[in-house]
């Protein structure tokens, strides 16, 4: 038989541990999904370029998460306000008409940290041959 205090102290470890799970749980929860569609793309005369022209949509509490471009971005912001974290430079927030631009290469991430949808038109000019995105890794750190 066992004793009250096993008992007892059997019943503290395991909602210690199933705490600990959901905690994990809910920091392994994604945010809100930002959607890119591409309104229009294509070849420029400008031989191993492109030139896309995209609606990004972003809920509110929604994150991009650090990446960078290897051309060159150009917005505006339609709706809602959007806070943009960029290398080098201060944190900024853009709101309705605000235009902003991104130098291929530097680390960035846009986010609503607003009450109402956030939605940007933007415009990239980038090589062909790479993507017009490219996530940072988790913990990579600024070059």
């Amino acid at each position: 038989m066992l004793s009250n205090s096993f008992k007892v102290g059997a019943i503290i470890a395991v909602v210690t541990v199933s705490g600990w799970s959901i905690l994990a749980n809910q920091a392994a929860t994604p945010g809100p999904t930002i959607t890119r569609t591409v309104l229009n793309q294509q070849d420029l005369p400008i031989p191993g370029f492109a030139a896309a022209l995209v609606r990004v949509d972003l809920p509110v509490g929604s994150r991009e998460g650090r990446h960078t471009h290897p051309g060159t971005l150009i917005a505006t912001v339609q709706e809602g306000v959007l806070t943009l974290d960029y290398e080098g430079k201060p944190t900024v927030e853009y709101k309705v008409g605000d235009t902003f631009n991104v130098e291929p290469g530097k680390q960035h991430e846009g986010m609503n940290k607003g009450t109402v949808p956030t939605k940007l038109i933007a415009s990239f000019v980038f090589p062909k041959d790479k993507p017009m995105t490219i996530q940072v890794p988790a913990g990579a750190t600024v070059k």
